[in-house]
């Protein structure tokens, strides 16, 4: 998403920029100009020349940080990371503890799934740790422009049609380019999901101050409660959180046109959108504190780290009138999964930006700088088979039972090497 330019889809070639240095010892490991805001609305940058001394030098302890406070190196690496396991990661654990049969792997294998309702397992932290980091980059991108003296109006259409591509994309991504009825069609999706909660996350963003996004982000959180404790279907107890006796549910019945996922429900549903939006305020306020906050760096990073701890105690009190339920989106989930994403901040913002780690996050952020490819190439792409057709005779060789386990690895360092090569060839699919 360029900043200062309308809406664009389609790939992207940027500049190379060849940099040369004859008085240090340093080579170009990642050189990544974003002039355009990726798939959440990033308009970071990613240029970190390593060092082939084996000490790093931490960058000075500034408010602003290592570049002005306008470049997060962590969240391009954050994101990567959480996509990391969407994109195969996940199974090859199942795998680990189909062949091994270790407890490790067994309860690592559980947390990589979800629960059937209430509950929270890690695999939930994947979905709304995006749509949190979506906020994030709000001010690094809105807010700039604000500062340059934007029209609000201007900055207003371009979220509102980001949010409405990527409800667009979503549809796409579950039906395919396809004609069908409107009645088979699945509207609810993941890409929708983030659409309407980063577009409304936004607007209160362009429109109001910090203390309004605060009072804006508890009155969702406690009206969505409210909404639920105090309707249900009809036929069901008021305050039900039954699949089939949520007023939330009930109400997707009714207003969602085509089919929902799971018949009487879909976790991608309108309603639980609302609570959503939450999510991304607080996204907005940890960028908030990133960027224009006086603190220094290590305080920014400790305070990230004690709210974390603040949500996380607080929705597990939440959890007892109102329990985690991502199909529902619960206002306690929204703080548990708030807190845990503002734990991973952080943890990467500190060890990246302030203690000035970069190294070892290239390979998330390979996958971070391109995630709306990679996550939209499984429409469009059979990995499976194209995995099988390259490395086959790697699981020949390896043999049962663990050939399953190495061919996933290879399924995963596939789609990074098609990553790598995009990242290489500076083509990047951006919205």
């Amino acid at each position: 998403m360029p900043v200062g330019t309308g809406l664009e889809l389609g790939f992207v070639r940027k500049k190379k920029q060849a940099t040369k240095n004859n008085k240090q010892s340093f080579h170009r490991i990642v050189s990544y100009q974003k002039k355009s805001e990726s798939f959440f609305g990033y308009i970071h940058s990613l240029n970190s020349h390593m060092s082939n001394h084996h000490h790093q030098t931490p960058p000075l302890d500034t408010p602003l940080g290592p570049t002005g406070g306008q470049r997060l190196y962590s969240l391009d690496a954050l994101r990567g990371f959480d996509m990391f396991w969407i994109m195969g990661a996940e199974e090859i654990v199942h795998q680990m503890a189909k062949v091994t049969g270790s407890p490790f792997w067994e309860g690592f294998a559980n947390q990589l799934t979800h629960p059937d309702w209430n509950g929270f397992h890690f695999y939930d932290l994947i979905f709304p740790l995006f749509l949190f980091m979506a906020g994030v980059a709000t001010p690094y991108s809105i807010g700039r422009e604000l500062e340059k003296g934007k029209n609000k109006q201007q900055l207003l259409i371009r979220v509102i049609r980001r949010g409405l591509v990527l409800v667009l994309l979503g549809i796409v991504y579950n039906n395919g380019l396809e004609l069908r009825p409107i009645a088979e069609i699945r509207f609810g999706s993941v890409l929708g999901r983030i659409g309407l909660a980063y577009m409304f996350a936004n607007i209160i963003y362009l429109y109001t101050t910090q203390r309004g996004q605060i009072i804006w982000f508890w009155s969702l959180l406690f009206g969505y409660w409210f909404l639920l404790m105090f309707n249900s279907a009809p036929g069901y107890p008021m305050g039900d959180l039954t699949m089939e006796g949520n007023f939330a549910s009930y109400l997707d019945r009714l207003i969602l046109p085509g089919k929902l996922y799971l018949g009487i429900h879909d976790p991608e549903g309108l309603i639980s959108a609302i609570p959503a939006i939450g999510t991304g305020l607080l996204g907005i306020y940890a960028g908030n504190l990133l960027k224009n906050s006086p603190l220094t760096m290590r305080r920014k990073a400790l305070q990230l780290l004690v709210m974390g701890v603040a949500f996380l105690l607080l929705s597990w009190i939440w959890n007892l009138v109102f329990p985690f339920n991502k199909n529902l989106w619960s206002s306690s989930f929204v703080l548990h999964v708030g807190g845990w994403s503002l734990i991973l901040l952080a943890t990467f913002y500190y060890i990246i930006d302030v203690q000035g780690y970069k190294r070892w996050a290239f390979f998330f952020s390979i996958i971070g700088m391109n995630s709306i490819l990679i996550y939209m190439s499984e429409g469009f792409i059979n990995w499976s088979y194209t995995t099988k057709a390259v490395f086959q005779w790697l699981g020949q060789l390896v043999g049962d039972p663990v050939n399953i386990v190495v061919m996933t690895i290879c399924y995963v360092l596939l789609k990074w090497a098609f990553l790598y090569f995009m990242y290489k060839k500076d083509v990047f699919l951006r919205v």
